[in-house]
């Protein structure tokens, strides 16, 4: 039985070149404007999603509109910038999300062929080193050393049913 392969990737250099490129000039484009929060800060601020960016939008409308209910401490002019900043930096999140997601996947796809590939030989030069062939048994153990053994899980015992 051979090995099935559903991806099969020779990535020239020049496009690897021409990729981190353009990563490079996308992380400076954005590096003036975007911030890091620290994990604490990001755990501890409120985060605005898909329904609450309604909520935030039909707000800044009312606060236009009704200015009379605005605090003295609330500046509308900052809101309407925030909200601002938030619809021009999503679609490109999206993007990169889009992109982030394919690159796992393809990744992942690749990585998981070349893994299957490496247990097929591995178990192939196990076999022969139990059938004594030379050489097998020195490569077994190398790779033995390297190969990411878990123990089985325990099954949990089952209580009895009680009456």
């Amino acid at each position: 039985m051979s090995q099935k392969n559903e991806i099969s990737l020779n990535i020239p250099s020049d496009l690897k070149d021409k990729i981190s490129k353009s990563i490079q000039d996308l992380n400076a484009d954005l590096k003036p404007i975007l911030i890091s929060l620290t994990p604490d800060q990001r755990g501890t601020i409120p985060k605005m999603g898909d329904k609450t960016l309604a909520f935030v939008k039909k707000t800044a409308v009312y606060a236009v509109s009704r200015p009379q209910f605005v605090p003295a401490y609330l500046n509308v002019e900052d809101m309407k910038v925030d909200i601002a900043a938030c619809e021009d930096l999503l679609p490109i999140l999206a993007e990169i999300e889009t992109l982030h997601s394919a690159l796992e996947d393809t990744i992942m796809l690749s990585g998981s062929e070349a893994y299957i590939a490496a247990l097929m030989y591995y178990h192939s030069v196990k076999t022969a080193a139990k059938n004594n062939i030379q050489d097998a048994e020195d490569i077994a153990r190398d790779l033995g050393e390297r190969f990411p053994y878990y123990p089985p899980k325990k099954a949990k015992p089952v209580d009895p049913p009680t009456e």
